[in-house]
């Protein structure tokens, strides 16, 4: 891929820019946390680069960037001082955002933290509550352990989503040790069309990817540690008075009808779409779709 490590704060910061300089232009915000925004670009750069500038990372400490040094420090702010900084190192005024699932939750912070610097924002299946989605996400696992003929695994997800004793952290916890039991089906709880796979190897080893995961896994580990990604994000909806959309999909197991309802009942100047046949990556499990959707929003 056509990304360069640029400075920002002091850190090595991954950046791939498509599209002229004098387009509108967009940041992409990837999900995880640590999860790189190498799907994106491969199904979206030919398609929006001839409407935007776009502008897409790896956040601090993630896949290509920089690695987190054990004695340094980082916290949630970081990834949002980051953003800011790189705008202000690209010289531009106000960019949109689109934030893919926990890149929504990014989204929402950076934009009640830096309004001035937001034109507008997409949410595409976002979480602005771990410990909704951890729930939800519970749910879709039951579900998949039943189709697979695991009854005990199904009961146990549903009696940790049911617990309302436990934190948002044992929830999120509690997820990803349960669904990693679903093994090889484990990605159907995120993904319903196989038709349009990222072809990660058409740029990197798998020797390269083991080595960029290490990494995201100290920015994953650390977040958790700092446990501000547990403080639900809801009440901020009515804060931001940009323009936003918020996408949701027939099959996602990430956005719950809490956040959704919030959305629509909180959003200054909000919007819902939503995708059929499809699941937690419209970007391109739907892309075509996704594209004209977001060029529709963006340039109206």
């Amino acid at each position: 891929m056509d990304g360069t490590l640029i400075q920002i704060r002091e850190k090595g910061l991954y950046v791939e820019e498509y599209g002229q300089k004098d387009k509108p232009p967009v940041l992409y915000l990837h999900g995880g946390p640590g999860e790189s925004c190498f799907d994106f670009t491969y199904h979206q750069r030919e398609r929006l680069e001839n409407y935007f500038r776009v502008i897409a990372i790896d956040q601090r400490g993630v896949c290509r960037s920089e690695i987190i040094g054990e004695e340094e420090s980082f916290s949630l702010d970081d990834i949002i001082e980051d953003c800011e900084a790189l705008r202000k190192h690209l010289k531009i005024n106000k960019w949109s955002i689109i934030g893919h699932s926990f890149g929504g939750f990014l989204a929402l912070l950076y934009a009640s933290k830096f309004p001035n610097s937001i034109d507008k924002i997409i949410f595409e299946c976002p979480t602005f509550d771990f410990a909704l989605t951890s729930r939800f996400l519970l749910k879709k696992t039951a579900m998949l352990a039943r189709k697979y003929g695991n009854e005990d695994l199904a009961n146990r997800c549903m009696d940790l989503s049911r617990n309302q004793e436990v934190t948002p952290k044992e929830l999120t916890e509690g997820y990803m040790n349960l669904s990693d039991e679903l093994g090889e089906n484990r990605m159907e709880i995120y993904r319903y069309i196989n038709d349009n796979p990222t072809d990660y190897h058409s740029a990197y080893t798998d020797e390269e990817w083991d080595k960029f995961y290490d990494r995201s896994d100290i920015h994953y580990n650390r977040l958790q540690s700092e446990g501000k990604i547990y403080e639900s994000l809801l009440t901020k909806i009515k804060e931001v008075k940009r323009p936003m959309l918020l996408m949701t999909t027939e099959h996602d197991a990430a956005t719950c009808e809490i956040h959704i309802d919030t959305f629509k009942k909180d959003a200054a100047i909000g919007q819902v779409y939503h995708f059929m046949n499809c699941g937690h990556t419209p970007h391109y499990e739907q892309p075509d779709e996704f594209t004209k959707v977001v060029v529709d929003f963006l340039t109206m």
